[in-house]
């Protein structure tokens, strides 16, 4: 999978545009102050750069180094700091504590994402939060982006399952309009997740 994101990286200016994710935008705009934060499967850094912009100390990574690469580069040119690393999800273990744990569309494999969401939980910090946006099976029927697979897309009840102790602040599934970069344009089927672990 590396380098086919490798590929799509190098070939678009931005794949998934240079704003952030509007969930994501919404959350960090309701909060009274920033923290530290974590995204993981950061991409070309639209997310992290946004928060970093709005205070946050950020810490992201990703699997590719190209979009590494761009998203430090955004960072530059916007003039903030964010800490990004070349990882692997399955590498992922919670060694950290976080106020906040971003997940913008980051689609896995079942077993694969159990071990990862286990893991996100712990990274937060009592009273942390996590907000994440995902595709629903409904988005076979649209064209506007996410995966082709039925494993890798997320019903909100199975997702809310994997978060037991988590207080659910938000868990719907909603049909929005996607404007993000060339990839991710129209009618879209995503679920929304936001909750705080107590």
């Amino acid at each position: 999978m590396q380098p086919f994101w490798d590929q799509r990286y190098t070939e678009n200016d931005w794949v998934y545009g240079e704003a952030p994710n509007a969930w994501f935008k919404a959350f960090i705009d309701s909060q009274p102050e920033p923290g530290r934060l974590l995204l993981p499967a950061e991409g070309e850094g639209r997310n992290a750069v946004y928060a970093a912009e709005k205070g946050w100390e950020v810490f992201a990574f990703d699997f590719s180094p190209v979009a590494r690469d761009k998203a430090l580069a955004l960072a530059a040119r916007k003039g903030v700091q964010i800490r990004y690393e070349r990882m692997d999800i399955a590498a992922f273990r919670a060694t950290d504590s976080f106020d906040a744990v971003g997940l913008v569309f980051v689609h896995l494999p079942e077993p694969l994402r159990k071990i990862f969401h286990a893991e996100i939980y712990y990274a937060l910090r009592p009273g942390g939060q996590l907000v994440m946006e995902a595709f629903t099976p409904e988005q076979l029927q649209y064209q506007s982006g996410g995966p082709k697979e039925l494993s890798l897309l997320y019903d909100p009840v199975v997702i809310c399952q994997d978060f037991p102790l988590l207080h659910r602040l938000y868990c719907q599934q909603e049909i929005i309009e996607l404007n993000e970069g060339p990839f991710h344009q129209g009618k879209a089927s995503v679920m929304r997740l936001l909750g705080k672990r107590p």
